[in-house]
């Protein structure tokens, strides 16, 4: 079997200059070796297939943002599990909980993976980013994709709908792109 990489390279490039054909078979087939990546590290903090789904495309929205930082300098795929690794640690970091489930002889596995300072920034950057949203996006952001709450315990916290909450998440991951976008050169 063949190494995806070269495709991948030049899927990348296509999509660097627009081509929204050649992006989207590259977020189609880089999602799938994300939710490889996400079930796989997942599976040891007893997280279900929910938090590796949400973790692929917050992975995937921040491919498709950062897009243009891509130099080729790596392999695309090198590029994304570094994106992908440091999205999980921001998840395990705000889930601690999940770390329960997690074996004690899995922990330096864990912590292998873990190299502290980047995620701290990429964590302060994030909290930034958020306090700029308004409350009916950065409420339902918080609530459901940081804590961890259904959309229908969010939605009751809030006082707003479900379907509000959904529509807040949805814009307001589109806001939180672009200003994170904005934030970094």
């Amino acid at each position: 079997m063949t190494s995806p990489e070269p495709d991948l390279e030049a899927l990348m490039r296509a999509s660097q200059t627009g081509d929204a054909a050649a992006h989207r078979a590259l977020l189609h087939h880089i999602s799938g070796r994300l939710r490889s990546y996400f079930r796989n590290r997942l599976r040891r903090s007893g997280a279900g297939m929910d938090e590796a789904e949400d973790l692929v495309q917050d992975t995937l929205l921040v491919l498709h943002t950062k897009r243009h930082t891509y130099d080729g300098s790596s392999p695309v795929l090198a590029w994304t599990y570094g994106i992908a690794r440091y999205k999980l640690i921001d998840y395990l970091r705000a889930n601690a909980r999940a770390l329960r489930h997690v074996q004690i002889d899995e922990l330096d596995d864990l912590a292998d993976e873990h190299d502290g300072f980047s995620a701290v920034d990429t964590s302060r950057e994030l909290h930034r980013a958020l306090a700029t949203l308004p409350r009916h996006f950065r409420l339902p952001i918080e609530y459901v994709k940081i804590e961890g709450l259904s959309i229908a315990e969010a939605a009751a916290r809030i006082g707003m709908s479900d379907a509000a909450v959904k529509i807040g998440i949805h814009r307001g991951m589109k806001r939180l792109a672009a200003v994170l976008s904005e934030a970094r050169p």
